[in-house]
């Protein structure tokens, strides 16, 4: 019981983090690009009650690397250019991941350089804050792997019908209202996890230089 609260507790705040620029990503390039949506609807905010998704959000307390937010509505009639800003508001969310993860790993780098794991008296503060910066690193790039699965409604369908001619694009969208399900019985069977996990641990191997 003792071992579940800490990990709820070191996960807490990386997971907040992770699911809320994410989906902040999505509606201020959205906002950019020409569609208010998200920002009339009030989620363009760094308010993570607007973005949690109950499910979602348990799944990344069980899993440590898989798991989602509601995603934040796009119009796309209102972009400028439909078809590539859709992509670009797609490749948002996984980029600031991949960059959330990187400072991470950075701020494990420069605890490490400046001997602060190392201090005693300090050891009660750091620990904890170390033990979340490692989470972060895991959880974002988890998530941004995830999401770019080319599967609907994951951005990685979004990436990929962006650049996809525009036949093809129309026939890979057709896949969209069995998206979720497929996404669901991926999961359930363990497929989704066998298939990112050798690159998420690739991925924080690197960025970890191996110490994960």
């Amino acid at each position: 019981m003792e071992s579940m609260i800490q990990k709820i507790i070191i996960l807490t705040i990386p997971v907040l983090l992770a699911i809320t620029l994410h989906e902040f990503a999505h509606g201020w390039v959205a906002n950019r690009l020409g569609d208010p949506t998200a920002r009339l609807l009030g989620r363009l905010t760094l308010n993570p009650i607007k973005h949690l998704d109950p499910i979602g959000t348990l799944a990344f307390f069980l899993t440590g690397m898989i798991g989602w937010a509601k995603p934040v509505p796009v119009n796309i009639l209102q972009l400028k250019d439909p078809k590539k800003d859709m992509m670009l508001v797609a490749l948002a969310g996984p980029l600031t991941n991949i960059f959330l993860a990187t400072v991470s790993a950075l701020f494990l780098k420069f605890l490490s350089i400046t001997g602060l794991t190392y201090n005693l008296s300090l050891l009660p503060v750091i620990r904890p804050i170390y033990m979340m910066a490692q989470a972060s690193v895991m959880i974002n790039v988890g998530l941004a792997i995830f999401n770019f699965i080319p599967i609907p409604p994951l951005d990685g369908s979004r990436i990929l019908t962006g650049l996809l001619p525009y036949r093809q694009a129309l026939t890979f969208s057709k896949i969209e209202p069995y998206g979720f399900m497929i996404l669901i019985g991926l999961m359930f069977t363990g497929i989704v996890h066998m298939l990112i996990s050798p690159v998420v641990y690739l991925i924080v191997g690197i960025l970890l230089g191996g110490r994960f």
